[in-house]
């Protein structure tokens, strides 16, 4: 499982490891991370049993993805996936928490479920989401899972315009096909919320797009961290195949 991490001899990689928390000191690594971003900088309200990190009940049945600096030996960047197997152990995905994904339910042998994404704020040049992406490639190929699901984060600060714009910017072009579609259980009150006059997408949910994933629905308010989330949903046969060749080695 990316024990040995993956090489990262390219020039503009070479003080980056990627792979997988090892232990629980690096899984805390993580989640001090975590803190930094979501609490610290965001403002999240978070319900850690231990100051200064942010944990929950799903994080020992996930697999986390971690991109260290080798010069500093500090981690800047983290995925938390948690496979199906662990997914029916624990009961549910974290997503359902905010959608009901009742007409995912046939695929949900193959279906992993990415969450926590977070960089550090001195390391979102590109470098580190590049690695993440590839660790990430790299573990469902190895594992032969088929479909990656998950919510991706805009911020409410601005009271929610430019969420609703980004939704009037994706619906047309990237919405998924009706049969696939989740359903938000605290919905983001779109009629009520004048647009932003463009819409600013977050890099995270450019990258999803242009990969070849799907908005799976109307976004979900999530009131703890004072985001809106949309629904992400790629099939792996759908990936856009310059990022094939580029995260996943294929021809």
């Amino acid at each position: 499982m990316l024990h040995e991490g993956l090489n990262t001899d390219r020039k503009a990689r070479n003080n980056f490891h990627v792979g997988l928390a090892l232990h629980q000191d690096q899984v805390r690594e993580a989640q001090r991370l975590r803190y930094k971003v979501f609490a610290e900088e965001m403002g999240a309200r978070l319900s850690s049993p231990e100051p200064g990190l942010d944990a929950d009940l799903y994080d020992p049945y996930c697999d986390h993805l971690l991109v260290r600096d080798t010069d500093t030996g500090e981690v800047v960047g983290t995925y938390r996936i948690l496979n199906p197997t662990n997914a029916k152990r624990i009961g549910n995905y974290y997503t359902e928490q905010e959608f009901d994904l009742t007409r995912l339910q046939h695929i949900r042998s193959r279906l992993v479920e990415l969450g926590r994404s977070c960089v550090h704020p001195d390391y979102r040049s590109g470098s580190v989401i590049t690695l993440l992406w590839a660790g990430l490639a790299e573990y469902m190929l190895k594992h032969q899972y088929e479909y990656l699901v998950g919510c991706a984060s805009i911020s409410m600060q601005d009271g929610g315009q430019n969420a609703a714009a980004v939704w009037h910017a994706v619906r047309g072009k990237h919405l998924g096909p009706v049969e696939w579609r989740v359903f938000p259980r605290c919905p983001l009150p779109l009629d009520a919320l004048d647009s932003a006059p463009a819409a600013a997408l977050p890099p995270l949910i450019k990258g999803y797009l242009r990969v070849g994933s799907w908005v799976a629905g109307e976004p979900a308010w999530d009131p703890d961290f004072n985001t809106a989330d949309l629904p992400i949903l790629l099939a792996m046969k759908n990936i856009n195949r310059t990022y094939a060749r580029h995260f996943m080695k294929q021809d």
